[in-house]
């Protein structure tokens, strides 16, 4: 025991100083970046990506969900960068047991295992803030425990000031795109996923926003065993949706459809997107050997949008499907681009035809259409990039950061799937009779009720 103790504690003593040899790291890396730009000297993208991402290697918190984030942004970091950064590993060295009951003791106090029938003393899963164990209620009810790793906040603002210092390398750099917005945005959504109990409300909203939906399933939360580090939640079965890959087209299919309406309905009828479209957040249940439907998993990143972006999502879609260019403009002001030339306009139609173009013709189709999952969207974050180089840094609000991403993550499985759908159909029936207010209407009496706060606080 007390060896599992010492090195838990190890653990943490090694952590305080990976954080302080990074920061020594990346400095240097900075110091050096100065230089050469002050000197004229070319500098080495490349190279100094994989400076970079060694120097973040060891940390391996959430800043490296962040930086898998980063990855689907044109030009958010070069794209040496990105390519480097996407394959260090999301996860967190686990808790050992005599860890978990210090923490469980914090969370429910000392008598905290008599409230369980049992609790698995190994993880069912780990991720950049916690890890889940499975347990039995007193009551014989199968659960799910998420219990946030010890001194998560402290970590956090550590990763995100190493988040700050890679956007200020960026900025001596010649970026396309300001990064400081999505900055803001970033820093904002990850400290909101300390907040255990504002998951738990998370989860309340898209319970009540899905409840019609016997194929989707959100899970239910124990309160009496919940706190704002230790989420208790009812165990949902399934199956890993890659494990679905082989199955039938129309099976294929019927997953697909699902999770189109998971992620969409939501959107245009409550101003909700699950922010991180991550394969391991979801799972597919089954009924007599058939995939039936999709449990949506993990809610610490549910982005709430106001009525008017929503509305810009729309007008934009209308704008580029009847060709209506001052639909399209109106859209991204409301969106809150700033400056819009006609350049600038074109190089995000660019863009923007890519995330929409599965929506815009009405046939069935794949969500690549013909391109490799390995090529799917670069040939236009390329154009987007070379463009953007040259008209100067573009400021992104930050309301787009996490529409991108999960856009991209949702086409991600798409692509995994093989799914072949009428993207337009499926589209169309989510926006028919499309409102702004009617948006704003529903937002308001889903959070009211879920106890969720009204507004997103700001970074």
């Amino acid at each position: 025991m007390a060896l599992e103790k010492d090195r838990e504690g190890n653990r943490l003593t090694a952590r305080v100083g990976r954080y302080a040899k990074v920061g020594t790291n990346v400095g240097g890396i900075a110091a050096k970046l100065a230089g050469a730009r002050l000197l004229g000297f070319d500098i080495d993208n490349e190279k100094n990506a994989a400076e970079i991402a060694a120097a973040l290697g060891g940390l391996k918190g959430p800043l490296m969900k962040v930086a898998q984030l980063l990855s689907t942004i044109p030009d958010a970091l070069p794209p040496e960068y990105t390519t480097a950064l996407a394959e260090l590993q999301a996860n967190a060295p686990p808790m050992g047991w005599a860890f978990v009951k210090r923490r469980m003791r914090a969370e429910l106090g000392a008598d905290w295992q008599s409230r369980f029938r049992e609790f698995g003393k190994e993880p069912a899963a780990a991720a950049s803030l916690g890890q889940v164990h499975r347990a039995v209620g007193t009551d014989g009810r199968d659960l799910a425990c998420k219990l946030q790793y010890p001194d998560m906040a402290s970590a956090v603002e550590a990763d995100l000031q190493q988040l700050q210092m890679l956007f200020s390398l960026h900025r001596r750099m010649q970026p396309a795109i300001d990064t400081r917005e999505i900055a803001k945005e970033i820093s904002a959504r990850v400290r909101e996923e300390l907040d255990y109990k504002r998951e738990a409300a998370n989860m309340a909203v898209y319970r009540n926003v899905l409840h019609d939906r016997d194929d989707i399933r959100v899970p239910d939360v124990v309160e009496e065993l919940s706190t704002k580090r230790l989420l208790t939640m009812g165990w949902l079965e399934g199956e890993p949706l890659l494990s679905f890959k082989e199955h039938s087209l129309e099976e294929r299919n019927r997953i697909a459809t699902t999770m189109f309406h998971a992620w969409w309905h939501p959107f245009s009828h409550f101003g909700l997107i699950h922010g991180d479209p991550h394969l391991g957040n979801y799972a597919v249940f089954s009924h007599e050997g058939a995939p039936a439907g999709v449990n949506l998993l993990d809610y610490g990143c549910v982005r709430i949008f106001p009525e008017s972006f929503v509305g810009g999502v729309v007008d934009l879609y209308l704008g580029l499907l009847e060709g209506d260019d001052a639909r399209v403009v109106a859209a991204y002001e409301r969106w809150g681009f700033m400056g819009l030339t006609k350049e600038l306009i074109e190089i995000l139609n660019i863009w923007a035809r890519f995330i929409y173009g599965p929506l815009l013709t009405d046939r069935v189709r794949s969500i690549a259409d013909g391109v490799s999952a390995a090529e799917y969207g670069r040939k236009e974050a390329f154009k987007v990039h070379k463009a953007l180089k040259e008209l100067g840094p573009v400021t992104v609000p930050r309301e787009f950061v996490f529409m991108d991403r999960a856009a991209i993550g949702l086409g991600g499985v798409f692509l995994h799937l093989r799914a072949e759908l009428n993207f337009f159909r499926l589209f169309n029936e989510q926006i028919d009779g499309f409102s702004s207010s009617a948006v704003a209407e529903r937002q308001e009496k889903a959070l009211r009720a879920a106890g969720v706060p009204l507004t997103q606080t700001a970074a």
